[in-house]
């Protein structure tokens, strides 16, 4: 199945107090159906109920839309839409539902759950070292249909945690420190807050805290902040957008540094489903699972059989991360002998990254979560959609 992209189209509009009550929203672009589209809100907007009206060739009807910060969000349902704000109250709808339940944050769309966000400390399975136990990780992340797409805790690797991002070789207050081979018990990371939530007709999104801490003994040190910033938006029955924006400030008064590494930071262990005879890997610069491991990338395509079907999910990397293209990480082949899959946008795989004292560090992933497959083209194009969003103004 090729894929529709979503566009983040941004219309900016003036309206004047001057006793009307519609108002007519204009671009010279025209608009393609079912994508997102968002406004900035104007002062008077923001204290003032309002409805967003589409008008199609079959005729007007109200679009459901979604307020977050100064921005409102909405699905476009046609082509060649043309949309006015009429002053009074909208109906209210929120086809993205949120809740928790048992230590976990889920997500649903259609009555589907697609995403679960660990926030209580997973346990480990009887006989295995404590030291393996965390929180603050994505899992399950399941396909619109339900499909599972992650694992958590394989027997290979206990401190595989569905999509996570701790780093490998680290230089705190003098000290080498490692922050995903839990075994080592140099450090850990952990959920320590949630932030917000909020859900609407448009998308579902949270923002948490994370603790990078330093072990020592029966001593703890928090050495790095992390703020997670995670946006599920709905495309269609068939696909979604899992935004993820992570935002690194240090802890205290000492620089942590990152050093080079063959792997470390955003990660994905995908489902024990793929092996390498169901399976497929595609990066942006046409590498496959023979030849990606060590490659840098835009994008990377990782999908495969689930049931008597096949999903998967698009990897992004923004243009504005650290060392952009990133390098990859991508298990070989003959993993284990059947080619277990694990996929990494590794930061650091062939430089350093040092974070200072009062500053913020920042990256951007975006995962196009799918059923079916996905082609080339339709990959690239996403990509140019999230690293640089179309701008509609007025005429």
């Amino acid at each position: 199945m090729k894929y529709r992209i979503l566009f983040l189209l941004t219309l900016v509009m003036s309206l004047w107090s001057c006793g009307q009550s519609e108002f007519k929203l204009t671009t010279e672009t025209t608009a393609q159906a079912n994508v997102i589209a968002s406004m900035e809100l104007t002062e008077k907007l923001k204290t003032t109920p309002f409805k967003l009206i589409a008008q199609t060739s079959e005729g007007k009807s109200e679009i459901p839309f979604q307020i977050d910060g100064s921005m409102i969000y909405w699905k476009t349902p046609a082509e060649n839409a043309e949309y006015s704000i009429v002053l009074e109250t909208a109906s209210i709808m929120e086809p993205i539902q949120m809740m928790e339940n048992e230590g976990q944050l889920e997500i649903y769309q259609n009555n589907t759950k697609v995403v679960g966000y660990q926030m209580a400390v997973q346990d480990v399975p009887e006989g295995v070292d404590p030291a393996y136990k965390r929180s603050g990780y994505l899992h399950p992340v399941n396909t619109p249909k339900g499909k599972r797409l992650t694992q958590i805790q394989p027997e290979d690797h206990y401190h595989h945690y569905g999509i996570w991002n701790p780093w490998t070789h680290t230089v705190f207050e003098g000290d080498t420190l490692d922050f995903w081979n839990l075994r080592s018990k140099q450090g850990t990371v952990r959920f320590a807050k949630l932030l917000e939530k909020n859900t609407g007709p448009v998308f579902g999104e949270f923002e948490v805290l994370h603790e990078h801490v330093v072990l020592k003994g029966e001593e703890e040190k928090i050495a790095l902040n992390e703020n997670q910033q995670i946006k599920v938006i709905p495309i269609d029955n068939h696909q979604y957008l899992l935004d993820i924006k992570i935002t690194y400030q240090c802890a205290t008064d000492e620089a942590f540094n990152i050093i080079e590494y063959r792997y470390g930071g955003f990660g994905w262990r995908t489902t024990e489903e793929w092996d390498n005879q169901n399976s497929r890997v595609l990066s942006s610069e046409g590498n496959t699972r023979k030849n990606a491991d060590g490659s840098t990338a835009r994008w990377c395509i990782v999908e495969g059989k689930l049931d008597e079907g096949r999903g998967g999910a698009l990897m992004l990397s923004h243009p504005e991360n650290y060392n952009h293209p990133e390098p990859l990480r991508v298990w070989p082949e003959d993993q284990y002998g059947r080619g277990d899959l694990f996929v990494n946008f590794a930061t650091t795989k062939n430089t350093d990254w040092t974070f200072h004292p009062g500053e913020e560090y920042v990256l951007q992933y975006r995962l196009l979560v799918f059923d079916g497959t996905m082609d080339e083209s339709s990959a690239e194009e996403a990509w140019k959609q999230f690293a640089k969003p179309l701008v509609y103004t007025l005429k």
